[in-house]
């Protein structure tokens, strides 16, 4: 894979990963649209290793407070600020992790990765973003996280698995109808993607174990120090300007994009 490719890819999804448009939906729509070969299975597994690596770093204090929790959680423990967030970061997990199963056993995965799709979503969660964080209060901050909004949070993220619709972009609109601060709301959402971006990474990387090979793994390695450079960027960028800016530009971006991705779907 020529240099160049490997570059658009790695920067396109570090930079959408943790911002409300879409990385899968950039994804997919990028080697159709530039007439580029499919990146294969092997380079998703690597940006989605190198944003992974990009957000434990950004927030690595509660990582760090969350991992030690652990211990305490499987013992059945739930009496420490650790073991309440790893606790409730696996409550928020299990939604996607079994709505996935059930897309990929029913082949409804594959299914849904058209750039019909793509556009209605980028339009449809894009406006609901919208109300939601123009309409809810801003009152609640991420200490107040509980099992209720924890549970809630992990339905609207199973929701993203329809591509186009964005994983960060509908846990931070979940965020937001609850009455979350965008800051506070954004936080959570980008620490629940950590065990999501775990497991799509592990599942990816079992199916690409067998097609790997020296140049592969050369690539993925370039690949993922791009995608996380880039990541980092956009989560550090994106988390300033949220203290003054609203999720607005982001939902414009998305709504330009799926009128043209529907324009090219239908003609």
């Amino acid at each position: 894979m020529s240099f160049f490719q490997l570059f658009i890819l790695a920067v396109v999804q570090g930079l959408t990963e943790f911002l409300p448009v879409s990385s899968s939906g950039h994804l997919i729509l990028l080697p159709r649209l530039m007439g580029m070969p499919d990146q294969g299975q092997v380079i998703d597994v690597a940006v989605h290793v190198g944003t992974l690596a990009a957000v434990v770093i950004y927030f690595w204090s509660d990582v760090r407070e969350g991992v030690a929790g652990i211990p305490r959680m499987l013992t059945g423990r739930i009496d420490t600020p650790g073991s309440r967030l790893a606790f409730l970061m696996a409550v928020a997990t299990v939604p996607v992790i079994l709505l996935g199963a059930v897309l990929s056993l029913t082949g409804l995965a594959d299914q849904m990765r058209s750039i019909a799709v793509i556009g209605w979503t980028m339009i449809v969660f894009g406006i609901v973003l919208w109300w939601f964080d123009t309409k809810s209060p801003q009152v609640k901050e991420d200490r107040d996280w509980t099992l209720r909004d924890a549970i809630i949070m992990g339905l609207w993220q199973a929701v993203a698995l329809i591509p186009g619709t964005s994983r960060s972009g509908a846990t931070i609109t979940g965020a937001r109808a609850l009455g979350y601060k965008r800051e506070d709301g954004t936080r959570l959402a980008m620490i629940m993607s950590i065990p999501t971006i775990v497991a799509s990474a592990i599942l990816l990387g079992a199916e690409a174990a067998a097609e790997a090979d020296w140049q592969a793994l050369r690539d993925g390695a370039i690949a993922a120090a791009m995608a996380f450079v880039a990541a980092l960027l956009a989560l550090t960028l994106m988390m300033r300007l949220l203290r003054s800016v609203s999720f607005t530009p982001y939902v414009v971006y998305r709504l330009i994009l799926g009128v043209i991705l529907l324009w090219v779907a239908y003609t």
